[in-house]
């Protein structure tokens, strides 16, 4: 009985040292700095077109309103959202976050 005890002992300290050493062996990922940027739409426009861009002009973009948002992660999507306002300032609601396994697919499909 005693020896049971000892063995449950030194098997849950292992445990601990080991999430301890996963988790210092990812902190260096921690500090990677990465773009994310949120995408409303796209347009294709013509130079001439852009020239005549000022102050009120109105782009039509692909996207209906209510559509959701596209949150890209290095030019990656990883998530669709929605635009909110929180104090006075824009920001997105993540609806729908895109699965490791979906984003493995798109890396392969883009080659």
């Amino acid at each position: 009985m005693a020896e049971e005890n000892e063995n449950t002992e030194v098997e849950e300290e292992g445990a601990d040292e080991s999430t301890e050493r996963g988790e210092r062996e990812l902190d260096f990922i921690l500090d990677i700095p990465l773009e994310l940027s949120v995408e409303l739409g796209k347009t294709k426009m013509l130079v001439n077109d852009l020239l005549q861009l000022g102050q009120g002009s109105i782009i039509e973009l692909n996207k209906l309103a209510g559509e959701p948002l596209e949150v890209y992660i290095n030019r990656k999507l990883v998530a669709r959202g929605e635009v909110v306002v929180v104090n006075e300032k824009f920001g997105v609601r993540l609806t729908d976050v895109i699965t490791p396994i979906d984003r493995v697919k798109s890396l392969a499909a883009e080659e």
